[in-house]
């Protein structure tokens, strides 16, 4: 209020409005777009077969202060042998400018289907592992991760 008991709107007030404006678009608007890119990378990939979720335990931490080098495990529940498998393990993001981040290929002599590595990541999102078992089924699961520094950045 000024000295004639007026409500006025203070610089303040107008950026914090202002950035509130622009993380709530940039949270809703880029992720419908986002999934869709992802969905796009998955059929590529995969085609049309359906995902079951299940089978695939993904580990990140929960928060990463930068994109630029994520650490990501990935562990598929199979025996490895001749007649069940893990052929393929893809890596696919919501929201990095290329959403296939990392594919993994393997066979029985690999022993274990687990893959660890590190990442980059565009931001907070959700990352997809899909893993193709040698008889074409495909299995998923997901982890959330926040980033407070994105890496690949498209400008």
């Amino acid at each position: 209020m000024n000295k004639s008991g007026k409500k006025t709107l203070s610089r303040r007030c107008i950026l914090k409005s202002g950035a509130s404006v622009l993380i709530t678009a940039n949270m809703i608007g880029p992720a419908h777009a986002a999934s869709t890119q992802a969905d796009e990378a998955v059929k590529s990939l995969f085609g049309d077969r359906p995902l079951t979720s299940g089978r695939v335990t993904v580990k990140m931490p929960p928060i990463a202060e930068n994109g630029h080098s994520v650490p990501i495990d990935i562990d598929v529940d199979s025996p490895m042998t001749d007649a069940d498998y893990v052929k393929r393990i893809a890596i696919i993001s919501e929201r990095n400018p290329v959403a296939t981040i990392a594919t993994f290929y393997l066979s029985p002599a690999s022993g274990l289907a687990k893959v660890s590595t590190r990442i980059r990541l565009a931001g907070t999102q959700t990352i997809l592992v899909v893993a193709e078992m040698n008889d074409g089924t495909l299995w998923s699961g997901t982890t959330e991760i926040v980033v407070t520094l994105a890496a690949c950045i498209v400008l």
